[in-house]
Order: C-alpha cells, then structure tokens, then sequence
C-alpha cells in the first residue's frame, strides 16, 4: 500500500555559470558525482544524481552554466540545458547571493514561467549578511516560485529545508534507480572527469578552458590493480608545456591527486598514466568533441 505513494521526479539544476550548482547536487546526493572548481564552465555534461530515501526519490539534472556559446563545444553545453529540461518534474534555479547581477535575474524570471514546480535557492548565505539576504529574497518575492531557499552548499545550512520544499513538488512516481545507483555516468567518464577537475584546479589564465579528457585504456589486472591511461588534450603547444610543467612536475601533481580520487571512486589501487597532447581548436572540431564525449544525440 506504501508503494502506492511514492514520489519521484527528475529536477534540473539552473543558473549561471560558477554557482555552485554541482557542489549543491553533490551535497543533496552525499557522493562526488560530479566535479568542482572555482573556473566558471567546469561542468560540460548534464549530470545526474540520485537522492533516495524511503518514500521517495530525487534525480537531479546537473547541468552547465547558462551563457552566451562562443565554441561548438559551448553550444554543446547550451543544448544540454535545454535536453535537461525536457519532460523534467521540477526546476531548481541557484544563485550565488553574493553577487546578483543582470543575467542572475533574467534567468531566474525565465524560470519563474516554466509549468513546473520551481524553487529558487539563494546560495553561499555563509558569505552574506542577514540584512542583504533578506533585501534580495524581496526583490523576488514577486516572482511565481514554490520557495525561495537560502542556503549554503558549502557549509550544508538549509539543505533540509531545500530538500522538504523538492519533495513537497514531486509527483507521485515510480523508483527509477536502485537505492545504490548515485549516477548514471560510466566509470571511465568520473575518471575522465576527476582528471579534468585537478588540471583545473592547478592551471590558471586561459589553459583549463582548452582542455579535454580521452581515456585510452582501464585494464582490470585482478581485483585489487587496474591500469588507466589518459590522455589530456589542449589546443596550443605553449599549454602543452604550462600542462607539463617544469621536468614534468605539474603533470606529476595532477596525476598523483586523480589517482588518489580515482582510487576512493574505483576502492582498488591504480597506476595512472598521463600523456599530453595538442588538438588546435578541438573544441569547434566535431570528429574531437565526439571523441571527448561531448555528442549531442
């Protein structure tokens, strides 16, 4: 009879770039499912996260920052927000309350008119003052959302009050997933991706933005050892060594803290292999976002 009342419902995940949208779904999943950095674009891919409990279930749609494409790989990542949002049960639009601005509140009111349940979280509230959060929550008040939460995905304040206002929206539904799936990302994907994240983590200026991902091989050697080799893509020689570094530290230090995650994501040893090449202008190269992942169906 329980069964009967069950929720469910797909929710994507909205905003502008570096808002914080997939360290929010990260923290409502309680698994790294996706990766994080401070670079503006970091997330490429529509994402999904899982969130069960017992009489419901949350699949999160993490998807890119919302901007103006200037690559082919940019209006990639545009043509997956509007993919997430087909069929979708819910909205979740985040913003980073410490610093509103114009195109914050375009794509909040763009959202307010979609026929869907629609919260709207008000994010890195650890940073601001009360007087300045309360002053912003007003300046939307006039806008159809559900709720208007704010929270920190950082420090965790407000995320029970965020997830009880999500479940409040969900539809009655089926399970989709299993209680254990978190994502529906292959392995080598996360992979791919927690080498992306420690490249964007030590490269600065213009380098993280040209750089892409291949991974050539995982080989199993027995339950305990698998071999990876990677291979990281950029567009310019001069990245090429900036990648490297100087006798091949920089290269040494973003391999040495994928494994490290690699590991944790796999539970075996790895021995991770990184080579470094140049593709000019990969990123409005068809055949080279294909290969990347990056494919539009």
């Amino acid at each position: 009879m329980e069964q009967q009342h069950f929720r469910s419902g797909f929710i994507t995940i909205v905003g502008r770039p570096n808002v914080g949208k997939s360290t929010l779904m990260n923290a409502l999943v309680g698994e790294k499912v996706a990766i994080v950095s401070n670079r503006p674009q970091t997330t490429r891919n529509r994402i999904m996260g899982v969130m069960t409990r017992e009489n419901w279930q949350m699949v999160f749609l993490d998807t890119p920052g919302i901007h103006h494409p200037r690559t082919r790989l940019g209006e990639y990542m545009m043509q997956s927000v509007k993919d997430a949002m087909d069929g979708m049960d819910g909205v979740l639009v985040l913003v980073d309350a410490t610093q509103v601005g114009e195109q914050d509140r375009a794509i909040v009111k763009e959202m307010s008119e979609k026929k869907v349940p629609k919260l709207l979280a008000l994010n890195k509230i650890d940073l601001l003052p009360r007087e300045k959060l309360l002053t912003l929550m007003a300046s939307f008040a006039d806008l159809s959302y559900d709720a208007i939460v704010p929270i920190s995905a950082k420090t965790g304040d407000g995320l029970e009050d965020l997830t009880a206002a999500l479940v409040k929206g969900l539809p009655e539904g089926p399970k989709y997933f299993p209680d254990d799936m978190m994502t529906d990302q292959p392995e080598r994907q996360i992979c791919a991706e927690m080498i992306r994240e420690k490249a964007l983590l030590h490269l600065r200026d213009e380098v993280p933005h040209g750089i892409g991902v291949e991974m050539m091989a995982m080989n199993k050697e027995n339950d305990d050892f698998m071999e990876i080799h990677a291979t990281i893509y950029c567009e310019r020689e001069a990245h090429k060594g900036i990648i490297i570094g100087k006798h091949g530290t920089m290269l040494q230090t973003i391999g040495s803290e994928a494994r490290a995650d690699i590991e944790q994501l796999l539970g075996m040893h790895v021995n991770l292999k990184l080579w470094v090449k140049v593709r000019p202008d990969w990123r409005n190269r068809m055949d080279d976002l294909k290969t990347l992942g990056y494919n539009n169906k």
